[in-house]
């Protein structure tokens, strides 16, 4: 018999979302030639994007409209970004395609899973874990992304001296990250205990709503300390 793989709580529900004609089109036309299909074996990152580059995890990206603004700024790196959401896939394929992007990948599966399978060690510069969602209710805390063991993978993926950057607009998230992170002994937080935003983070429609409202945004950006030489 094939051991099975153990199973995990997802940080997710799939959603029916609507699908607009445009994003449908891009789904169909786009997907095949910016999308990776999952598969249990490690991605040669370099071979993906053609080029040797800094290369930047985004995971769950939302409708994308903060992946596409900050990898046009940056055409210096690559993003590897991952979503479960057709709709939100759909969109940022069609930014991909109004911006003429060309370091944009998206893998459509579970990021746990992504990190699992298709990820070597020290293989990635950077993660972006932008509003990841809250789970607000005690009772569903569980279902969180930022826990321990998943950072604790999370940490191996990345080169000395790479990062992980996540925002959240939920006090009661961004202490639990920040507890998570700062007991993991691999990572070194760069704040005292919460980052100013970073210049490479756009403020999303949302979020500038929020801060109208007095909503606070916390910022948390860690770093894997480089080795000694």
């Amino acid at each position: 018999m094939i051991p099975q793989r153990s199973s995990h709580i997802r940080s997710y529900v799939l959603r029916q979302g609507r699908i607009s004609n445009a994003q449908q089109r891009c789904l169909d036309t786009l997907l095949p030639i910016y999308g990776i299909p999952y598969l249990s074996q490690s991605l040669d990152l370099e071979n993906v994007f053609g080029r040797a580059a800094t290369k930047i995890l985004e995971i769950g990206f939302g409708m994308g409209e903060t992946t596409a603004a900050i990898a046009q700024s940056h055409p210096q790196n690559d993003y590897l970004a991952l979503e479960v959401h057709t709709p939100g896939v759909g969109s940022l394929l069609k930014q991909i395609e109004e911006s003429g992007l060309k370091n944009i990948r998206i893998i459509q599966h579970d990021a746990v899973e992504v990190l699992r399978d298709m990820l070597a060690d020290n293989v990635l510069d950077g993660v972006h874990i932008f509003f990841p969602d809250p789970w607000h209710k005690a009772r569903h805390n569980k279902r969180r992304l930022i826990q321990p063991s998943f950072v604790a993978q999370l940490v191996k993926k990345i080169k000395p001296g790479g990062y992980i950057h996540v925002a959240t607009d939920w006090q009661d998230y961004a202490e639990q990250v920040l507890a998570v992170l700062s007991n993991e002994k691999s990572l070194e937080n760069t704040a005292a205990n919460y980052a100013s935003r970073p210049t490479y983070r756009p403020l999303t429609k949302f979020e500038q709503r929020g801060l109208r409202l007095g909503h606070g945004v916390w910022d948390l950006v860690f770093k894997k300390p480089s080795q000694n030489p």
